[in-house]
């Protein structure tokens, strides 16, 4: 009885927010037929699911429509065509961005890759109740997927939002972008020196860094900035590397 009343609780928290989605949505210029309401269940299921599995620190209802939902959705207010286009979420965790990005663009192909089997299996659920088409959810490790066909040089764009290093994160993301496409890091806006520190590893792998996107998430006050690199040539061989390389000798 507890369990259901705590369901029950969850879901209608996140109905209240139904509002405070729109005005973030309307805010960004993001107009998704059924959107919102997406995005609620979604944030429902979430917060059940947190409850047996750790799947976010960010519980209080608000904060989950401005921290993962409005801030995964102003990726697509920094200037780049979605429509049509393919992306990898690397480490995508309970979803994001890449999930949010699909429910807010349905015409992108998206492939949610995590190392966890169980998070993986909860975003199966998630697609499915969502009736989202064209999404993989993935149970790999993003420094050996890339070395596969059909992943390597595979997608239009690739984004990742983990907690690591701009170095790690490039070794374990161009890898997976074609030529002429992007890789977006989300990090915090004090992350100037990171940047410049992953500026060699990024011109290593095949990419070149552009400039910066810094944005406010609507409602919150909070400022975050999208890291931006293309890639211009294909990503050596051998890159990336093995996971414990990777983190002993970041490049």
């Amino acid at each position: 009885m507890a369990d259901h009343k705590n369901t029950t609780q969850t879901a209608l928290s996140l109905d209240a927010q139904l509002p405070r989605i729109q005005q973030g949505l309307d805010a960004l210029g993001i107009h998704t037929p059924g959107g919102a309401q997406a995005l609620a269940r979604y944030g429902a299921m979430l917060l059940e699911q947190n409850q047996v599995m750790n799947l976010t620190a960010i519980t209080d209802p608000d904060q989950v429509v401005d921290l993962h939902f409005l801030d995964c959705a102003a990726l697509l207010t920094i200037g780049e065509d979605f429509k049509n286009k393919t992306l990898i979420d690397v480490g995508t965790g309970a979803g994001f961005p890449g999930l949010p990005l699909k429910i807010l663009e349905p015409s992108l192909t998206v492939t949610l890759l995590d190392s966890l089997g169980k998070r993986v299996s909860w975003l199966e659920t998630v697609c499915k109740a969502l009736s989202l088409d064209n999404v993989t959810c993935l149970h790999a490790r993003g420094e050996e997927q890339a070395h596969e066909a059909g992943y390597r040089d595979g997608f239009d764009f690739a984004v990742s939002r983990a907690v690591a290093s701009l170095e790690v994160l490039s070794e374990l993301c161009l890898p997976y972008v074609k030529v002429g496409g992007k890789f977006w890091a989300m990090k915090s806006v004090d992350s100037a020196g990171e940047v410049d520190r992953a500026a060699r590893a990024i011109a290593k792998l095949g990419g070149r860094l552009l400039p910066r996107v810094d944005y406010v998430i609507p409602g919150a006050g909070v400022s975050h900035r999208v890291v931006v690199a293309e890639k211009v040539s294909p990503t050596p061989q051998g890159y990336p590397r093995r996971w414990a390389r990777i983190q002993k000798s970041p490049l």
